[in-house]
């Protein structure tokens, strides 16, 4: 019988990586060694290791050159994030659309039908975390026609960065029936744009939806403040 491998750096870091991001830890909140290797079965090392990552992905900071907190989060971030972050996809599905193959139309199709099936149904807690796949898979099909995957890592960099303010629009809009048929229809008209070849229209609608979470994850971190100041 073979004996379950020890946990390594690599999966701390994607362990602590998904709770940050999902908020199990609050932003500010220290990191205790104690308490993450008792929760992760990791030792001090491979723990510094995963914590030494995420410092470099932001989501992470350095006290005192010794501790660790998770990266404060702020309304000023999620708007220079988001921005920069539904410009460069609206420039990507632009490249996308000039230069995607047929083969690459046909996947664009096949990912929003995945994604349409889920909408089309009653929204639920145990919803979430397959929506969230299945769109995250739709919009990669879309940029992947661009063709450049140096454009590709650093779109990467960026969803990475709104990982944490995108699950907190991510439980809004996968709960609630009437934001999830609002994203429905964007996601139609974006379709059928693409579809249609039309570049500028594509990349203006791409531009609109990537913003449209905005005002939700601000009123949600708004009406958040008074408990994360309380702890």
């Amino acid at each position: 019988m073979t004996a379950n491998p020890q946990p390594t750096a690599i999966d701390g870091y994607r362990w602590l990586k998904n709770d940050i991001i999902r908020g199990e830890y609050l932003p500010d909140e220290k990191l205790r060694m104690s308490l993450l290797t008792s929760r992760y079965g990791l030792g001090v090392g491979p723990l510094r290791e995963a914590l030494s990552q995420l410092v470099a992905e932001r989501l992470v900071t350095v006290v005192n050159q010794k501790g660790y907190r998770v990266a404060p989060m702020s309304g000023s971030e999620l708007l220079d994030i988001f921005d920069a972050r539904a410009n460069m996809e609206a420039m990507l599905v632009r490249l996308a659309v000039e230069r995607g193959s047929d083969e690459w139309e046909a996947e664009v199709l096949a990912r929003a039908h995945m994604l349409n099936k889920l909408e089309a149904s009653e929204a639920s807690e145990g919803l979430l975390e397959e929506w969230d796949l299945r769109h995250q898979a739709y919009h990669t099909a879309i940029v992947a026609g661009c063709g450049s995957q140096y454009l590709l890592q650093m779109r990467q960099r960026l969803f990475d960065l709104a990982a944490r303010y995108r699950f907190i629009w991510l439980r809004k809009t996968v709960l609630s029936v009437e934001m999830l048929e609002d994203k429905h229809v964007q996601h139609e008209a974006l379709t059928q744009a693409i579809l249609a070849r039309d570049a500028a229209l594509s990349s203006e609608l791409m531009r609109q939806h990537l913003l449209t979470p905005i005002p939700v994850i601000q009123q949600a971190m708004a009406l958040n403040t008074p408990r994360e100041n309380a702890d």
